[in-house]
């Protein structure tokens, strides 16, 4: 489950501390979304194109996922629901991997 938990590495934590929200709150988020909608065990990569706005992401939608039909899309799209942006604004494209593994 480490593995899992550490998908977005520093850019992600940075982000968290930089808008107040705790880095372990975001990743108890991040953990629970990987286990409620795919399989730890798997790998996947994920991208998401969304709007950035008032420190939220907003309307993300899938552009490609490595596992179809595995879940990992729905939890890319929880996560980024929970991903603090800070104050970046507009049109953002979100990478997202899971190592699988946990």
């Amino acid at each position: 489950m480490q593995k899992a938990v550490s998908l977005f590495g520093g850019v992600v934590l940075s982000l968290a501390l930089a808008s107040g929200v705790s880095a372990a709150s975001f990743q108890e988020n991040m953990a629970k979304c990987l286990v409620k909608n795919a399989n730890t065990k798997d790998a996947a990569t994920v991208m998401l194109q969304c709007t950035a706005n008032g420190g939220k992401l907003d309307g993300c939608t899938v552009l490609s996922d490595s596992a179809p039909g595995k879940g990992f899309d729905k939890a890319a799209l929880c996560v980024a629901a929970a991903m603090p942006m800070g104050d970046k604004s507009g049109d953002v494209k979100i990478p997202m991997r899971f190592p699988g593994g946990a």
